[in-house]
């Protein structure tokens, strides 16, 4: 996790985060990472990405929520409900749709469906990836090359959405470092 800003800075003037941080915190409760650290550390360091990226606070929110709807009993009702309109497209065009069947199926329609769910969702996208390739690089198991397939692939759709955002280019970063230790290829030639 990056040093940033900490939870009560992220939260100090931000009211749907600081609730989405409560709610969040209670959904993953006893959850892992795949590092073995306690799940809310991956949905923090989203949220401190998004806020350093200077991300409105319905974004710094979703970000907070983002796997609610896959990891736990939360529901896109529930939190519309709860965040609103905003914060819940924004998590929704995140979410899998785990019905479809097949890795690179459900990655590419995944891909897909927050490549039109405009820049907000790109912005979140790209900070969630960003915090899954640190966790793979601490992690115990290895990556798999079809990981890093998806993950050059949303590199791709986020340089050719989101151009010079440095976020994406500290997802680039990441996926370079992965690459090198996962004893891969080199990520993609630089997008002009």
């Amino acid at each position: 996790m990056t040093g940033g800003p900490s939870v009560g800075d992220l939260v100090a003037h931000l009211p749907r985060t600081r609730a989405a941080l409560l709610y969040a915190q209670r959904q993953h409760a006893g959850q892992r990472r795949s590092d073995g650290a306690p799940f809310i550390a991956h949905p923090l360091e989203v949220a401190r990405l998004l806020h350093e990226a200077g991300a409105a606070d319905q974004v710094v929110a979703a970000g907070l929520l983002h796997d609610t709807i896959e990891k736990t009993s939360a529901t896109a009702s529930e939190l519309h409900g709860r965040f609103g309109p905003e914060v819940t497209s924004l998590v929704l065009a995140v979410t899998e749709d785990e019905r479809i069947a097949g890795y690179r199926a459900r990655k590419a329609a995944l891909r897909a469906q927050v490549s039109r769910a405009g820049d907000q969702a790109l912005l979140l996208f790209a900070a969630d990836k960003v915090s899954k390739t640190r966790e793979f690089q601490v992690g115990p198991h290895p990556v798999r090359r079809r990981r890093l397939s998806h993950y050059r692939r949303c590199l791709e759709l986020l340089e050719s959405r989101l151009p010079g955002t440095p976020l994406i280019a500290q997802l680039r970063a990441e996926l370079e470092i992965l690459a090198a230790t996962a004893g891969d290829r080199p990520v993609l030639a630089q997008a002009t």
